[in-house]
């Protein structure tokens, strides 16, 4: 990810938490969210072991220390070499080793000098979500059945900036938030029938009966003889129910970085990618420029878009027109394609608003001296001349430099999540997902990733679980180039990455067909 070209000086005084959001304060039920976060009935660690992002749980290092996955189960000696910006050596899960769920394979390396560490952080999980004893415990079909959960097997990248303790924050814990919010949903989504619109209000005991939602409505605020209109309903699917879990899922992972930044020495941000995979279908939520794609029988299927200033344009804009203040005078929510001289007073110039994708003329007045709020273009394109990406989680503090102008109202939290269903496909065992973080896709285009990808799998049997590490360490390699006298250079001889790159390649078929 693009670093921010300017930073803020970290805050002075430490910020007071929210009374009841330290882990001290958690409700009765609530799967531990805060500092220490052990595995809590919301979240069993998988047969192979934690694959948390580095040193998850109670024995964590301190937020300040290098870490990498615990998944890597690295040595002293190999931990050294992970963070040698000169001899860049890729790291994967070795043989012998504890395995990733599905064979799952993964590899990343280290920048080439950008960071003192490698910022990004990888996890690797399958969370058991268990089911609130006192919800909906009227509406169930399944009563005596035995069911009380479900596994999700979710893996997720997390691509720093301005330091790493967002990421490793977020690696380990944002799985947990979203197994808190699906434990609402355990007994809905097991019922195939559609989601109620809207819970009974007693959920303490779980001991109303299943007439207690019409008697609710007939005696609430929808009387029988109301005009039909009343009665339409919007239809709500199980997987929308998914989507907004890991939507609110992200927000309160946000919401606990923000709360926790001072105290735990988080300062900056990161963007995250995550897969899910529950019930049958996979749900990708991404919040910044990562970006993950599935290769099936040779084709490739976008699972995410990058959010920068130039894709999400119109709508920061939009809230720069409604919100000036937050320009703090010193911008203009206006695009132009070049700065404006003042001797350019009064002649017309391309622009263009919130509403347009085309461009348009406009006289130039004194207004449009100020700073565009996005400028730049591609990698370079930056918001308030400060930072490359729009969404991720953090940034609470990042301001625009020399200037008390906060940059984290523009930014968003809130992922897009794409989904895929599994089951409406035979998939073979060369049918993969992809995610990487930026520093892959800088230098490598979605057909090259595919191209490798079907390369390596085919000089390999198809039961052999070794070979889906093989198609990461392979995009790493390529991505990373060779050392030459010019620095970091790919086969053609262009520039390599010289970012910190992760890769995990996830076979569609999962861990019954090929494990």
């Amino acid at each position: 990810m693009p670093p921010p070209l300017a930073r803020s000086q970290p805050l002075e005084r430490a910020l007071r938490q929210v009374p009841g959001s330290s882990s001290g304060h958690q409700t009765e039920g609530k799967a531990e969210l805060a500092a220490g976060l052990g595995a809590g009935p919301g979240a069993q660690p998988p047969a192979e072991g934690r694959g948390g992002g580095a040193g998850a749980g109670r024995g964590s290092p301190p937020p300040a220390a290098f870490c990498r996955p615990a998944f890597l189960q690295l040595t002293p000696e190999e931990l050294r070499r992970a963070d040698d910006h000169t001899g860049r050596a890729v790291q994967s899960p070795r043989d012998g080793r504890r395995r990733l769920p599905w064979s799952t394979g993964y590899a990343e390396v280290i920048n080439a000098g950008k960071s003192q560490h490698n910022e990004d952080q990888a996890c690797c999980e399958v969370v058991f979500v268990e089911q609130r004893p006192s919800l909906r415990g009227c509406l169930s079909s399944r009563e005596g059945s035995g069911e009380k959960g479900f596994y999700f097997h979710y893996w997720a990248l997390f691509d720093g900036h301005a330091g790493s303790g967002a990421a490793v924050m977020a690696s380990e814990r944002l799985h947990l938030h979203i197994c808190e919010q699906l434990r609402e949903l355990v007994e809905i989504l097991q019922d195939p029938s559609p989601p109620p619109i809207c819970l009974p209000h007693d959920t303490q005991t779980g001991s109303a009966d299943t007439n207690q939602m019409s008697n609710a409505e007939d005696c609430g605020e929808v009387p029988n003889d109301a005009v039909p209109r009343f009665h339409l309903e919007k239809a709500v699917s199980h997987e929308s129910l998914v989507i907004g879990a890991i939507e609110n899922a992200f927000k309160h992972m946000d919401e606990q970085i923000e709360r926790e930044r001072a105290s735990q020495h988080l300062p900056g941000g990161c963007c995250a990618l995550a897969a899910i995979y529950l019930m049958g279908k996979f749900y990708v939520a991404n919040a910044g420029d990562s970006r993950a794609i599935i290769i099936r029988n040779g084709e490739i299927i976008p699972m995410s878009r990058e959010f920068t200033p130039e894709t999400e344009r119109q709508r920061l804009q939009f809230l720069a027109l409604l919100r000036p203040e937050l320009l703090g005078k010193e911008f203009t929510h206006l695009e132009f394609p070049r700065r404006i001289q003042p001797k350019e007073l009064g002649k017309k110039m391309l622009y263009r608003d919130q509403n347009m994708n085309g461009w348009a003329y406009k006289k130039i007045e004194e207004d449009d001296l100020k700073f565009p709020l996005i400028f730049g273009e591609g990698k370079k394109a930056r918001m308030m001349a400060t930072i490359g990406v729009t969404r991720g989680l953090g940034d609470h503090d990042l301001k625009v430099f020399s200037s008390n102008i906060h940059i984290k109202p523009f930014l968003s939290c809130f992922p897009e999540v794409r989904v895929y269903d599994l089951t409406q496909y035979e998939h073979c065992p060369d049918d993969v997902l992809v995610l990487g973080t930026d520093g892959l896709w800088d230098v490598t285009n979605d057909e090259e990733v595919a191209g490798v990808v079907m390369e390596v799998l085919t000089s390999y049997e198809p039961n052999d679980p070794c070979r889906y590490t093989m198609v990461a360490q392979e995009l790493v390699v390529r991505s990373r180039g060779v050392l030459k006298e010019r620095g970091w250079r790919l086969a053609n001889d262009k520039l390599g990455s010289g970012d910190d790159i992760s890769v995990f390649v996830i076979p569609l078929g999962g861990p019954g067909n090929y494990t």
